[in-house]
């Protein structure tokens, strides 16, 4: 995506092929075993979902270069299998396929059908009508659909004799070697509704220096010199996590808005020990539970809290967040306790009143321990 928008930058129409078409094949491409084949109600769905993801990066409404978007079985769904075999298959011979590296590795596992190995003509396809249609002469994508791309510019220098190029890029990894966009808990998304933005913002701010160094030059819009005076400040004081800071923003800005990024830099306020009861309040219930996911919950009815319940019994018979009576009462003379960021200083009584959103209570045990009840 951040190619096609360099590119329409620089003054060139991005055009983006949504495969409904070939979503029903499987690319096999980079994969060990057979894709699942999604159904044509999962594809739909799927389309509008990238339409509008890709609304945040592409101009579709600019006067020269406007992006454009394409699905594939605009064409597909018209062509017959005589067709087909006669304009494609006869170009590109079954040698020239079964060299492609992505197909001889399959093939050595026995697995490859030939549904899957037919995505290949398809794609080479994809770039034939987009050339005669659209007068596309670039192509690109990851390093895995090089195979892909490459049949289709020998398929039109064979078809019309004329010369079409391919572009791909590296597919991206952190500095361990691991898949980017892998988190411990699962995959991080453009879509709000998968990852959040708090959850987007905090990925991004919490990448490694390297990754981060790496990451500012390919996914931000932000100048050579701005990235080196950034690169420069960071090295010179690294524990302030310039780099991080400024990827996080410029990526939750253009993936989200600024509103959601400023929204993210306050609950992360809150989060690591800077934030008040007010600023709780504030929060909405969707954010609450994206800053807290994953602390430890427990439930409490709320007819016991109607009727008031001590401190020292919530956190240690009905929730055991502490082992004992006498342990939370060594947290509180410590000064290590708080309850809605509010710091306790005795045992005091608890009840509806002290409700975050009518529904929570957030307690906090030392600096980094939190803890949520929740009222049911």
């Amino acid at each position: 995506i951040m190619m096609l928008k360099h590119l329409q930058l620089a003054g060139h129409k991005p055009i983006a092929l949504i495969g409904g078409a070939t979503a029903m094949i499987g690319d096999p491409s980079g994969k060990s075993e057979e894709r699942k084949l999604l159904t044509e109600e999962e594809i739909s769905k799927n389309e509008i979902g990238i339409k509008k993801q890709l609304e945040k990066f592409l101009n579709f409404e600019c006067e020269n270069n406007s992006a454009e978007i394409v699905n594939n079985n605009d064409w597909f769904q018209n062509i017959s299998t005589i067709h087909f075999l006669r304009d494609v298959g006869k170009f590109l011979t079954i040698n020239y396929l079964l060299n492609k590296g992505f197909v001889k590795e399959r093939i050595k596992k026995d697995d490859l059908s030939f549904t899957e190995f037919n995505y290949i003509l398809m794609q080479a396809y994809d770039f034939l009508w987009l050339f005669e249609n659209k007068n596309c002469k670039l192509q690109m994508g990851g390093s895995d659909q090089w195979g892909n791309i490459t049949a289709g510019s020998e398929l039109i220098r064979k078809k019309l004799r004329k010369e079409v190029f391919a572009i791909t890029c590296p597919l991206i990894t952190k500095a361990d070697g691991g898949k980017f966009g892998k988190t411990e808990k699962g995959n991080v998304w453009l879509d709000a509704t998968k990852t959040s933005p708090y959850q987007f913002y905090q990925f991004w701010l919490n990448v490694s220096d390297e990754d981060a160094e790496k990451y500012i030059k390919i996914f931000t819009l932000l100048s050579f010199e701005e990235i080196s005076l950034l690169i420069e400040k960071h090295k010179a004081e690294p524990h302030l996590r310039l780099l991080q800071s400024a990827l996080a923003k410029e990526l939750t800005v253009m993936v989200h808005s600024l509103q959601d990024y400023e929204t993210a830099v306050e609950a992360s306020q809150i989060l690591f020990g800077k934030g008040t009861k007010e600023m709780l309040k504030k929060m909405e219930e969707s954010l609450f539970l994206s800053v807290f996911e994953g602390v430890p919950q427990f439930n409490l009815s709320k007819t016991e809290l109607e009727t008031g319940i001590l401190l020292t019994n919530l956190l240690a018979v009905k929730t055991q967040i502490f082992p004992s009576k006498g342990e939370v009462r060594k947290m509180i003379q410590a000064g290590g306790l708080s309850i809605n960021k509010e710091k306790i200083t005795d045992d005091t009584t608890l009840n509806i009143s002290h409700l975050l959103n009518n529904k929570f209570l957030l307690v906090q045990k030392g600096k980094k321990n939190y803890y949520l009840i929740v009222i049911v």
